[in-house]
């Protein structure tokens, strides 16, 4: 029975199904989209005060943990966001205006309008649901809410300022943006 048990643990170890855990969040350690494999490349905690807000987990084409070189590069890049704590949306495009603002000095009225766009695909977040952005080369940042694709933005600046409030010079906290890196 004890030979079962630790073949049993070694086998689900093997799998590699899930890489990550973070305040009681699990993540698989890697994703498909389209024709890419993106891995998960870390985990940050957003918390507010005390109150664990929600657990994000950055997936890219390989792993690094340069923020600037992440920005650069033009390929596919996920972000997954399970949250912890009840979120309205209007709190979730506050904290998009505030990263915005906090982020990129001098973004484009086309980047503003994007952002205006991206506060319309907010919903009302309880514990438990996901949002997903996943950028695309060519395709855009598709984002989702709840496991419904509320729209797809175009372009690589507007993902750029996307993960910038998430990886950029003013992240959430920097505990957060290390997480993400890997770190």
């Amino acid at each position: 029975m004890k030979k079962l048990l630790i073949l049993a643990i070694l086998m689900v170890g093997a799998t590699g199904a899930w890489a990550g855990e973070l305040a009681g969040v699990t993540m698989p350690d890697s994703v498909q989209v389209g024709d890419d494999t993106l891995v998960l490349n870390g985990m940050g905690l957003r918390k507010k005060a005390i109150i664990k807000v929600y657990v994000a987990g950055l997936y890219l084409a390989e792993k690094s943990g340069n923020a600037g070189s992440i920005l650069a590069a033009d390929s596919p890049r996920m972000t997954r966001m399970n949250f912890r704590y009840g979120v309205k949306a209007g709190q979730l495009c506050n904290g998009w205006e505030e990263g915005l603002e906090n982020n990129i000095s001098s973004p484009t009225s086309e980047v503003t309008r994007q952002f205006e766009t991206l506060c319309g695909y907010m919903e009302d977040m309880e514990k438990g649901e996901e949002m997903v952005y996943t950028y695309q080369p060519g395709k855009g940042t598709t984002v989702e809410a709840k496991g419904e694709v509320k729209g797809t933005i175009e372009g690589k600046p507007f993902a750029d300022a996307l993960y910038s409030c998430w990886i950029g010079p003013e992240p959430p906290s920097k505990a957060f943006k290390a997480g993400l890196l890997g770190d």
